[in-house]
């Protein structure tokens, strides 16, 4: 074809190939321009209907006269064949154009919107483009943004009433056509199901992603591995790969990748109104932003081995004493201890946390003393900003604590204000063994068990032993007591220790908001609810960032039947700690009871890839194992959720809470037996009343109800709380 002429056209170069043929760089010798020339196949070009049908969509596409949409300036005919010219563009494919590590916000923000425009106005005409990509939309030499390819475009019906016939995509059984465009297509595209242009909308966001991250959202080693991923796959979290991000970039896309698509914006404008805002947000940001940090778990240096949980909690609680800082953006101890043990340059752990600054540490503790050393690292550069190295006394850690984060806030150069200086102080213990004490507790209590919340509850009443003020020790006493008397002893003694406990911790450090959200937990267990919502709105104003007051209020909302209460603290708990698992678990369940069914898929997925990610740094996380797999088992995976569920029970065999949760996801794998034999196990220890209440109610055992052994236990257990 190179050098021939058809009709007035004089065929240069090759320039690409597409779905319905070549595209050649022509001029056109009556005009004196050069314009693309693309030829149709011929067994597109031979079907009059088809080409009829061609004709009129390339009809629409030319009266658009966007200037992001590549202009169609005709269809013509010669012995060669049918083809049609367009305006030929100088630049790159938008897939030349990403990187393999993303965009920034400012450039996703240049491309996104005249493209966005440009669907606004296909769709208000009618036209749906059906094969978004970033090989169709094109970045010319200066920086204007068009999108090619049109030709596979459908009329809506709005437009075109007879355009139905044929509309069902032919991806899955004709795979090797289409195989470059399937990781783009929207889950109704997918199933040859009819579409319409919120198709274009899904496609979007599979293309927003790939530029906000480097790459595709659904990938697979065959084109089906792609297809299923589409239908089933959770794509990763914006906010985790590109924290950086603002939070509203990544919400945008959340909502473009909706399975079904009365959940995806309705309308391309909604987009754009929506972009509007994130475009204010880089805007303000300005050329430094709001000064940010995130403290790494410091390396344990210590000849004693089994000094995490100090080394964790050092860390901890210098990112308790940075968070009341306005001015100040911190990590949350979730994100930033996901790199614990990391081997990355600390400039990517910078970059993928979305701060400014890194503060890294080591800890070498040997009787008495105490070794620690610091460095904050410019996340730019690299460069230190500050480090130092303490040989004191263990008495002196909170002195240590203290001056790391003043030393923290003159080099970002923000203020630390009074009132924040008064809260550290009372935080502190007089002894440090106290706080030792309440170090161990606090680890234990994480391990969410009974045998974690006994010990932590001893490791608390030792640091009160100690220390008779530490506001912090009455308040994790009272949460054990609070978590025992829900999952495993409802006994008056675990309620009435629960509240007298967060009482006392309230009216040691009333600006503690651990200690009203340990108060607000054990009133909502009493039934005082509206007393329980005024502590856990304080300890909220208190720490907005404090992820239990959020997790424990949206657990109580939920008991109540409040369950749009419960999901926005369920949201609010999993956007302070991105990287949880349990709080999206639960927000599924009450998306759910609200009838929102695509929220609550699109959370179960959430959570079970965050509990995979989770899992493979803490392989012996029972509750991680046995939530983990009820959310695999609802997405069909069911060979690693029995794997799950098996490790779980090998790991704590005895644990009430853990033998009931195995025999949900057992009754869910429909293996009846093996359900009913964790339930008769669990009931010795799960004789709380609290516990019979979800064994009567929970919709997870409705299989086993009619069965005589379940009728038995149920029957066992109410004697045994009557008694």
């Amino acid at each position: 074809m190179i050098g021939t002429t058809l009709s007035h056209y004089k065929i240069l170069e090759q320039i690409g190939e597409g779905g319905m043929g070549a595209v050649y760089a022509a001029e056109d010798l009556n005009l004196g321009r050069k314009v693309a020339l693309k030829m149709l196949r011929e067994e597109m070009a031979s079907d009059p209907d088809r080409l009829e049908r061609f004709r009129r969509e390339a009809q629409a596409v030319a009266a658009l006269s966007h200037p992001n949409i590549v202009t169609i300036f005709s269809i013509e005919e010669a012995p060669e064949g049918h083809f049609m010219t367009m305006e030929l563009v100088d630049g790159k494919g938008l897939d030349e154009v990403i990187t393999g590590d993303g965009m920034s916000a400012e450039r996703m923000l240049e491309i996104s919107e005249p493209l966005i425009r440009a669907l606004v106005a296909a769709h208000e005409r009618g036209i749906t483009h059906r094969d978004l990509k970033p090989a169709n939309i094109m970045v010319c030499q200066e920086g204007t943004v068009k999108i090619l390819d049109f030709g596979l475009a459908k009329l809506s019906a709005a437009a075109d009433s007879d355009i139905h016939e044929d509309m069902p995509t032919q991806a899955l059984t004709q795979i090797g056509t289409v195989v470059g465009t399937i990781p783009y297509m929207s889950p109704e595209q997918v199933q040859g199901k009819v579409v319409d242009h919120r198709t274009d909308l899904f496609s979007l966001g599979v293309v927003l992603f790939e530029m906000a991250t480097g790459h595709r959202p659904f990938d697979g080693e065959t084109s089906v591995d792609v297809a299923s991923a589409i239908l089933r796959g959770a794509p990763e979290s914006i906010h985790e790969t590109r924290p950086d991000m603002p939070d509203q970039f990544g919400r945008i896309i959340s909502r473009c990748l909706e399975k079904e698509p009365e959940m995806r914006y309705q309308t391309a404008g909604d987009i754009l109104v929506a972009l509007s805002k994130v475009g204010e947000r880089v805007a303000s940001k300005g050329d430094g932003g709001q000064p940010s940090v995130a403290v790494l778990p410091f390396i344990n240096m210590s000849p004693d081995k089994d000094q995490e949980y100090f080394c964790e909690g050092l860390a901890e609680d210098i990112i308790n004493a940075l968070v009341g800082i306005e001015e100040l953006k911190v990590a949350s101890r979730t994100s930033a201890f996901r790199f614990k043990g990391s081997q990355s340059d600390i400039r990517e752990v910078g970059r993928r946390l979305g701060v400014s600054t890194v503060l890294e540490g080591s800890v070498r503790k040997a009787g008495n003393q105490v070794r620690i050393a610091v460095q904050l690292v410019n996340v730019v550069d690299g460069y230190h900003l500050w480090s130092n190295r303490y040989d004191r006394e263990l008495k002196d850690v909170f002195a240590i604590q203290d001056e790391i984060a003043q030393k923290i806030v003159e080099a970002l150069q923000v203020t630390l204000t009074p009132k924040v200086e008064k809260k550290a102080e009372k935080a502190a213990p007089e002894d440090v063994q106290a706080y030792d004490y309440y170090l161990k507790g606090r680890k234990y209590f994480y391990e969410f068990r009974a045998k974690g919340f006994e010990l932590a509850r001893q490791m608390f009443a030792r640091a009160i032993a100690i220390d008779n003020h530490y506001a912090r020790a009455y308040a994790g006493l009272a949460d054990c007591c609070s978590a025992l008397y829900t999952y495993f002893d409802s006994s008056e003694e675990n309620l009435r220790e629960a509240n007298s406990s967060s009482r006392k911790a309230v009216e040691l450090d009333p600006e503690n908001a651990e200690a009203h959200s340990a108060l607000g937990l054990a009133l909502s267990l009493s039934g005082q609810f509206e007393e329980s919502d005024a502590e856990f709105q304080k300890a909220i104003e208190l720490n907005p960032n404090l992820y239990e007051a959020h997790y424990f209020y949206a657990r109580a909302l939920f008991s109540q039947g409040r369950h749009q209460e419960a999901a926005e603290r369920y949201e609010e708990a999993a956007k302070v700690s991105p990287d949880d698992y349990q709080a999206l678990h639960f927000l599924s369940m009450t998306y759910t009871k609200l009838g929102r069914r695509a929220h609550a898929a699109a959370a179960v997925r959430e959570s079970v890839e965050k509990a995979k990610k989770h899992i493979a740094f803490h392989p012996d996380d029972v509750r991680a194992l046995y939530l983990g797999a009820g959310g695999l088992i609802e997405l069909g995976e069911m060979e690693v959720a029995q794997e799950w569920v098996a490790k779980a029970v090998k790991l704590d065999p005895e644990d009430a809470l853990v033998l009931y949760n195995v025999a949900c996801a057992y009754t869910q794998l429909g293996e009846y037996e093996k359900a009913l034999d964790c339930l008769e196990q669990s009931d010795t220890a799960a004789s709380s009343s609290e516990a019979l209440n979800w064994i009567e109610n929970d919709p997870d055992l409705d299989p086993l109800r009619d069965m005589p052994r379940f009728q038995a236990l149920l029957g066992k257990l109410d004697q045994d709380n009557e008694a």
